[in-house]
Parts: structure tokens; sequence; C-alpha cells
């Protein structure tokens, strides 16, 4: 199984502008805090379907995203394989996944990665250890990023979708580093990363709401 293509993340990057600024109404805030070049996580509340095309479609880089094995099912597979995302499974440590997400970071590239492993209140509140792995791993920054839409209108089509041509806001928040800069990766260090990422990550969501009434 070949690396992810740089130059297939951009081609997804193009699909993901068009079919978010078609359908709903992005705002993107603080896209400026996302390193211009250089290994970068962009850590993303999952409380949407719509989550990780909207980051394609909003960061200023083409973003590589971890992502579900169940997602990649017909023609999705070789579509999302094309586009430069990754296909982890979540059941096991899968080696595959890590390499690859590994040789995103380190050829310079965005990785995108849902924290919370699963789409659920998009709150951070699960955060998983992988997040921490890889930071530390590899002394990559991590941008937190709110995506806050509309979800309380009921009677839609697509529950788990913001009602179309509604306002999405996608907030970046400051670059941070999770590690200690000793470079450690032993359980204590990777549990101590994550706490202190959940408690910027948090804060991040905290803060992106308040500042968009969301």
């Amino acid at each position: 199984m070949g690396s992810p293509s740089p130059r297939g993340a951009a081609v997804g990057r193009g699909i993901g502008i068009g079919l978010m600024y078609g359908l709903w109404k992005p705002r993107v805030l603080g896209a400026w805090r996302v390193p211009a070049s250089g290994p970068v996580i962009l850590a993303v509340n999952h409380s949407h379907n719509i989550d990780g095309p909207m980051l394609m479609g909003t960061a200023p880089r083409p973003v590589h995203f971890l992502i579900k094995k169940e997602a990649f099912v017909g023609p999705l597979d070789p579509f999302l394989r094309g586009i430069g995302q990754l296909k982890v499974d979540r059941t096991t440590a899968d080696r595959t996944a890590i390499t690859q997400a590994l040789g995103v970071l380190e050829n310079g590239g965005a990785l995108g990665i849902f924290p919370e492993g699963t789409r659920g209140e998009g709150d951070f509140a699960s955060l998983r250890a992988g997040l921490a792995y890889f930071a530390v791993r590899s002394g990559a920054p991590i941008v937190p990023v709110a995506v806050l839409g509309s979800t309380e209108r009921r009677g839609r089509l697509i529950s788990a979708l913001p009602p179309l041509r509604s306002r999405v806001d996608v907030v970046f928040g400051d670059a941070f580093e999770a590690g200690d800069r000793s470079g450690r990766r032993t359980r204590k260090a990777l549990d101590e990363a994550t706490v202190r990422i959940q408690g910027r990550l948090t804060a991040h969501l905290d803060e992106a709401r308040r500042f968009t009434g969301r």
C-alpha cells in the first residue's frame, strides 16, 4: 500500500471547497494560525458527518485525514485513497495507518485527526491517546479546530448534517506542542500529553463557542 499522495490531498481540497461552499455557508476564522509549511496536526471536534470534508474545503492547506475503515466502502474506497485520505482500523493498533500518518508528518504535511475517535457530542470529552502519540513522536504542533454548525433544527432528512445553506463556523486555534520537549514516548509521557491536549482543545472549543455564539 503506497503512501498518501500530497497531490491527491490537493485535489481533495478542491473538491471540498466546491462541495462545502456549494451546500453550506462556511465562515472560516483564524486560518492564519495554521503554519504555512512544515508538519502540523489539525485536531477537530467531531459532531457532524461533514466535519472532515468541511475541513478539507476550509483549511488553508491540503489535509490527510485518518478516517475509520468503515467509511471506505464500494466506490468510496478508491476515491478516498485517491484524495490522500488514510484508512484506519479503530479496533486495533493499525500499524499501516500509523506508519502512513507519521509519513505525512515526516514529509511536512498536514494530518487531520478526530481525537474523539467517533462522531459524538463534539466536545473532546472522550479523547483518545492516538493524537498524543503522533504529536509526541513527530514533534509536530497541534492546531485545535472547532466546527460549529446548527444541530438543533428538527425535521431534517439527515440528522447528522447541518441544514443546507446554513452557516457553519470553522474556528482554528493557536498551535501548541503536546510533548514536554524531552522526546519521551513512555506511557506516562503520553498520558501527560493527552491531559495537556484535552485541556487545550476544550479551552479552544469553549472560546470558539463564546466568540461565535454557537
